[in-house]
């Protein structure tokens, strides 16, 4: 790392990505993803319960016997082993992680591991908080209202405004996120419509979803969302390489860029909590008189609602937003 001023897109690049970035490092990271924030796949084995019910029912509507399951973002590949581990007797899957760092040992044999979504596959392509780690400029409105690349040194978080944001960043920012007065802030989320888009277009049919906090045009948080973590604690964020850098997803610019891009499919947006509850994970407590006729039973749908609670809860894990786009495969109905 050098005490260059730069982007925050490059400096976040490096700092995640490099060669002893905070995704690619053992010695800075050992633990992955898991170690520093919790996602919904860490909360409970639930979620991956209910990823598998998506397969089965992409798998069905696909019309085979063998889908493909793609992970895009996988950490240390703890969705695919969740997902293959509830998965129904019948349905033959091939599991693909698609991930920067390492592949961890001990993981199921059949699990490919590959830096970028395979090609021509069919079944579904999940991304649970991955977008949000695809770096981004930043972009911050002067005080005569203009907006300005924000410079960042890597060494300490230290920022400063640099030129006019222009081209098509510009363009991104006065259709999705424009700022107007001095002080506000925004993240150009080009770069993840494109990923998002290049990612969907990988699949020949089925579905994909990306599962991230989001936000939509009409409710952008005016000084950005960009912050660090570590540790199981939000922080800073410096790009030095030793934390976490994420920021909150324009959904929305997603979608309109997968349909630009041309790629013929349905798209719903919605929350984590309607999705979830769509696969049968609503958090309902167990009728009382369970506690009678089997204790045991009780205590652990008891333990079971309280997970299905967390995941869909408001204010928390639930706000998550679900972009779906159904590739090749008829509109749900209403």
């Amino acid at each position: 790392m050098t005490d260059e001023w730069r982007g925050w897109r490059e400096a976040a690049q490096a700092a995640l990505y490099g060669d002893e970035g905070f995704y690619r490092s053992p010695v800075r990271s050992p633990e992955g993803p898991a170690g520093h924030f919790r996602t919904s796949v860490h909360a409970s084995p639930l979620f991956a319960a209910a990823v598998a019910r998506l397969l089965t029912g992409t798998a069905r509507e696909l019309g085979t016997g063998t889908v493909a399951l793609v992970d895009v973002g996988a950490g240390r590949g703890e969705l695919l082993t969740g997902v293959l581990a509830a998965l129904p007797e019948g349905l033959e899957v091939v599991p693909y992680a698609v991930e920067v760092a390492a592949r961890p040992p001990g993981l199921d044999p059949r699990i490919e591991w590959c830096a970028r979504p395979p090609e021509g596959v069919t079944g579904l392509l999940f991304a649970n908080e991955w977008l949000d780690n695809v770096p981004a400029e930043v972009a911050e409105a002067d005080p005569d209202g203009v907006p300005r690349y924000v410079r960042v040194r890597a060494s300490d978080g230290a920022e400063r405004l640099g030129e006019p944001v222009s081209g098509a960043d510009l363009a991104w920012l006065e259709r999705w996120w424009p700022l107007s007065a001095p002080g506000e802030r925004a993240e150009i989320g080009r770069p993840r419509d494109t990923a998002w888009a290049r990612a969907v277009g990988s699949l020949t049919a089925g579905l994909a979803v990306a599962v991230d906090y989001p936000h939509v045009r009409g409710g952008r948080p005016p000084f950005g969302t960009l912050t660090g973590f570590r540790g199981g604690r939000e922080v800073r964020p410096v790009p030095d390489g030793s934390c976490d850098l994420t920021a909150h997803v324009a959904l929305d610019a997603c979608a309109a860029a997968v349909a630009e891009a041309g790629i013929d499919a349905s798209t719903e947006l919605t929350d984590q909590r309607a999705a979830l509850r769509r696969l049968g994970v609503g958090g309902d407590r167990p009728p009382l008189s369970l506690a009678t006729t089997d204790p045991a039973g009780y205590v652990r749908a008891l333990a079971s609602a309280g997970e299905a609670a967390e995941l869909t809860a408001r204010g928390g894990l639930g706000d998550f937003g679900w972009l779906l786009h159904r590739v090749g495969l008829p509109a749900p109905p209403p």
